[in-house]
């Protein structure tokens, strides 16, 4: 059945796990009782090398691919910019997305897919250090930072790279029902449904360039001093401002409000302390300016969908 027929798509320069890692999904699937053809297409039918410098056999050429294909993976690649510049690649993009019922977009493979047309006006994911550079180039495609993916129609995208693994369980579940996508997450010791999003993974505070030296004088106050109570009216007066005209100011140098800022910067802080310290959770919010464990679960749980406790424990050490 062609809607079982799963095509990745290979390329120079692919990240090797944004195409390992939903090709052992489906292998695995298909030990469990699925029934997918999974077929590695590259343009020529020639191998090519990735970024790890692995090279991958090609099952097809891509003139040899079946006409009616059940599900195309994009995968990305860490030089995003060459990939779109590669005109025949974002055309055979375009082509198999057309032929498809389904278009999965792993990690940067959102860049080709943008560039060939396809995401405009719909929702999507990527890794998140190319979630603004994404947005930024491609304006009518909505992305979004946080989920490890997205659904738009009959294009789903997922985030940073083994966020494949979490796209691919899900489209198994949805051809086959959750008990084969369980068995599948098992054998493989994933999450069937990963917590969190990927913010718990982002860099610290990202670059923010204002161009007021206000808004700098405020941000770098705020940031000195992550406990201190920050509030509005006296966040305006350091300024010299109004505490409207600050708002204003805020939001269209950096993207947030003074009191988003502060919440952020408490958060980076309480990360920190989490990850570097035994303090208690109260103590840490306390030290971070927000006076109660509660205030901080809330905190964490709005911003990166995890508890301060689940975060520590997941990102203190590796070891067990």
């Amino acid at each position: 059945m062609s809607r079982h027929l799963m095509v990745v798509l290979a390329f120079d320069g692919v990240q090797l796990l944004d195409v390992a890692g939903p090709v052992d999904v489906l292998n695995t699937a298909n030990e469990q009782g699925a029934d997918y053809q999974v077929l590695i297409a590259s343009l020529t039918g020639d191998a090519v090398r990735t970024s790890a410098g692995v090279r991958i056999a090609a099952d097809v050429a891509l003139a040899d691919v079946p006409r009616k294909v059940g599900t195309v993976f994009v995968p990305g690649t860490p030089d995003w910019l060459r990939a779109i510049a590669d005109r025949p690649l974002t055309d055979a993009v375009r082509d198999l997305a057309d032929r498809a019922e389904r278009v999965a977009g792993v990690c940067a493979g959102t860049f080709p897919l943008a560039e060939a047309g396809l995401l405009d006006g719909r929702k999507v994911a990527t890794h998140w250090a190319l979630a603004d550079v994404l947005a930024r180039r491609y304006p009518l495609v909505t992305v979004e930072p946080d989920p490890l993916f997205v659904r738009d129609g009959k294009i789903i995208t997922s985030a940073g790279i083994t966020a494949g693994i979490d796209l691919t369980v899900s489209l198994v579940e949805d051809d086959h029902g959750a008990d084969l996508a369980r068995a599948v997450a098992r054998h493989l010791v994933v999450f069937m449904a990963r917590p969190g999003g990927q913010s718990q993974f982002s860099a610290r505070l990202g670059p923010r360039n204002p161009r007021s030296e206000a808004v700098r004088q405020v941000m770098d106050a705020i940031v000195a001093d992550p406990a201190g109570p920050h509030r509005l009216e006296d966040l305006a007066a350091m300024a010299n401002l109004s505490g409207r005209h600050l708002t204003r100011l805020f939001t269209a140098e950096i993207g947030s409000t003074p009191a988003e800022f502060v919440d952020s910067v408490r958060v980076e802080a309480a990360r920190a302390l989490l990850e570097g310290g035994s303090d208690a959770v109260d103590l840490v919010a306390r030290r971070v300016g927000l006076g109660s464990a509660e205030s901080l679960r809330r905190l964490f749980l709005r911003t990166l969908a995890v508890t301060p406790s689940a975060y520590r424990a997941r990102f203190r050490t590796s070891r067990r």
